[in-house]
């Protein structure tokens, strides 16, 4: 539960799309009081309610007690260089990060996944997506909001990141054919998936809540 101060909140991942998303909306509330920031590398961003921390999602120190925990972590097998570094990345520091948060007294969970997760998939990305839900899902978390984002929508550039294979001309012909493609399958902007994920973890809902990218896409 928040203190009567504000909510404390542990955010992993905030350098990537949805995570600066995430990042820049719980900054603005009034009612968070501080986000905890781990990563790898030092994060460049300040506020007076943002506190950054250089971790080893290997060896993850004890944190400080929050409420709330945001994970946002994720790469490509590319950008890993194999698919063991990206396990370690999508499903283990995943993993790592919330056992430390329920640790650290978080109840509420918010976790970024992918559509077409599925544990049992062949296909290498939504297979580790979906191992990732389901080891989440049985932690006992008290409340756990899992986002599936379809094709998202953001620049990467911006945040000094590679472009992801086919990503640009996906977003193209997604963009001009919009109106064409079911709900979930359409491209969806990474704040909108952010202020969908915050919304419901505050909610707080017991168990686990799946948001599929329709649900989520904005007006």
């Amino acid at each position: 539960m928040a203190t009567t101060k504000g909510r404390a909140v542990l955010l992993a991942g905030a350098s990537g799309l949805v995570g600066r998303e995430i990042l820049k909306q719980l900054l603005a509330d009034r009612s968070v009081r501080v986000v905890h920031c781990i990563g790898r590398r030092s994060f460049s961003t300040k506020h007076p309610k943002l506190s950054s921390h250089v971790v080893d999602f290997a060896a993850l120190p004890e944190l400080s007690m929050v409420d709330e925990c945001f994970i946002a972590l994720g790469t490509t097998i590319k950008v890993a260089g194999s698919q063991a570094a990206f396990r370690a990345i999508d499903l283990d520091a995943v993993l790592a990060v919330a056992t430390a948060a329920k640790s650290a007294g978080a109840t509420k969970f918010g976790v970024v996944s992918t559509m077409g997760a599925d544990a049992k998939s062949s296909v290498f990305y939504n297979r580790i997506k979906g191992e990732m839900e389901l080891a989440l899902s049985h932690m006992g978390l008290v409340s756990l909001v899992i986002a599936r984002p379809s094709l998202l929508d953001g620049d990467r550039e911006a945040l000094g990141q590679p472009g992801r294979a086919g990503e640009g001309l996906g977003l193209m012909l997604a963009r001009r054919l919009r109106r064409l493609i079911p709900l979930n399958y359409r491209a969806i902007l990474a704040k909108d998936v952010a202020h969908a994920l915050i919304r419901s973890v505050g909610e707080g809902k017991p168990g686990v809540v799946t948001l599929l990218s329709g649900e989520m896409q904005g007006g």
